[in-house]
């Protein structure tokens, strides 16, 4: 399998508009993150992970012509609103892509992309992303392109995001913790992605440095990246101070994972 990192950012994106620290002004190109996101080859085809805002300029720059499915985590405007991206590619195969989510999220998506999900035809010589929603059962696992994805359920605030273990990886993000039961089927992984936002002052609904840490510890997987990351933290910073086996992500980044 190949996992790349589409986008290794937090909601607010790096550089921050109208922000003149270190991270954003910083010349080297693993400090600028756009919102997160991934695409993971398998064997069956092309998996995008979630539909940031830039995943146009995202794709662009990873070379994508083709994606076979997509798989949302959850229906905040960084992980979704890029979703009208997509309609290239069920134009031009003039196919319907499916895209996994949690049941319970569905709604929410119907609701706030209406144009998509209705029965409207749109007007001659236009368009729109044919796409249908295929809701998975939580105790999966979730048959997407020929593999088999364990559902991971992750607590973030009021909200539930949904990650997935498949084969040697494990992909987690927007999460506070880890439940026993996640752990469990993160037992055995070999690449570990987790979402960390700074070192210190701890946040309600996701992971600083620290605790990613400490939940990577505890999964010990042969190596963890860490995503979903602010203009608080420098790459160059970052790779200094983690410890082995732990490793800040940047867009563009692209891993061979043991199946």
């Amino acid at each position: 399998m190949r996992l790349t990192f589409l986008g290794t950012g937090t909601s607010f994106g790096v550089p921050v508009v109208g922000c003149d620290c270190e991270t954003c002004t910083s010349p080297d190109p693993r400090d600028a993150r756009t919102r997160s996101g991934a695409l993971l080859d398998l064997p069956g085809g092309r998996l995008l992970v979630d539909a940031p805002p830039e995943l146009r300029l995202q794709l662009l720059r990873a070379g994508v012509d083709r994606v076979d499915a997509v798989w949302l985590t959850h229906p905040h405007a960084d992980h979704v609103h890029g979703i009208d991206d997509l309609r290239v590619f069920t134009t031009r195969h003039r196919t319907v892509l499916p895209a996994y989510l949690a049941r319970e999220h569905e709604p929410e998506v119907r609701r706030r992309f209406e144009y998509i999900f209705s029965d409207r035809v749109p007007p001659p010589g236009t368009t729109k992303p044919r796409i249908e929603l295929l809701p998975f059962d939580p105790e999966g696992p979730v048959e997407v392109l020929g593999e088999q994805l364990r559902p991971l359920e992750l607590p973030h605030g009021p909200m539930t995001t949904w990650g997935f273990r498949v084969g040697g990886l494990g992909y987690i993000t927007d999460a506070k913790r880890l439940t026993h039961a996640v752990r469990d089927r993160l037992e055995g992984v070999d690449t570990l992605v987790l979402n960390a936002l700074w070192w210190g002052n701890p946040h309600p609904t996701h992971f600083n440095v620290e605790e990613a840490v400490a939940a990577a510890e505890r999964v010990g997987a042969r190596r963890t990246y860490l995503v979903h990351l602010t203009h608080r933290v420098l790459h160059r910073d970052l790779e200094a101070r983690l410890p082995s086996g732990v490793f800040p992500a940047y867009d563009g980044l692209t891993l061979e994972v043991r199946p």
